[in-house]
């Protein structure tokens, strides 16, 4: 069989053919990805608001949240089948990744640079809304483990202990970078407030 472009066309199986085990006979393998990628959308639709406020927490604007989630949902989508069958919890494990690429981009872009002149502010710039809380420039002047269990503690509202086995750090650990970041918050906002 040829098609209009020349090329040899697949003929359609046999009814008799045997099956491969995981294989759709019109589909075959193709089809199993494409099952799989249907169910990393659906996933995704159902994840994405959530995942989008936990990296604006983590990221401080909600452009770099949205970067944040795209990077980390694209190397999760390679792997979504190995995770979603061997993970208890797919959120625990995405949020984690969030919280470690958080971390690692803010260790490779944290290099000062020093400047005779402070630069001119952008006018045009928008200004969102709780940019300029107290409570928000507070938050967003923690250290980054410190702001990632304050996020996951008050905002999504995990337990200690799954906090830790998020951000894959000890419930002490968790302890006390909560209770150093909580002091922190309470010595900024008395600031702000006097």
């Amino acid at each position: 069989m040829t098609d209009t472009t020349g090329l040899a066309a697949v003929p359609p199986p046999r009814a008799d053919a045997p099956r491969v085990a995981g294989t759709h006979p019109a589909r075959g393998a193709v089809g199993d990805c494409l099952g799989e990628a249907g169910e990393f959308g659906e996933f995704v639709r159902a994840a994405l608001p959530g995942l989008l406020r936990y990296g604006h927490a983590l990221a401080g604007n909600p452009h770099d949240a949205a970067d944040l989630v795209q990077s980390v949902l694209e190397k999760v989508g390679v792997r979504w089948h190995t995770l979603s069958r061997k993970a208890d919890d797919p959120i625990a494990y995405i949020r984690k990744a969030m919280a470690n690429a958080h971390v690692s981009r803010w260790r490779r872009t944290r290099k000062e640079s020093l400047v005779a002149e402070p630069p001119d502010g952008d006018p045009a710039t928008p200004v969102y809304a709780v940019e300029n809380e107290p409570l928000w420039r507070a938050l967003r002047a923690l250290p980054t483990r410190q702001r990632a269990v304050i996020v996951l503690r008050y905002y999504d509202g995990l337990s200690e202990a799954e906090i830790a086995a998020t951000l894959g750090v000890s419930q002490g650990t968790v302890k006390s970078q909560a209770s150093k970041a909580m002091a922190s918050l309470r010595l900024r906002l008395g600031q702000a407030g006097s």
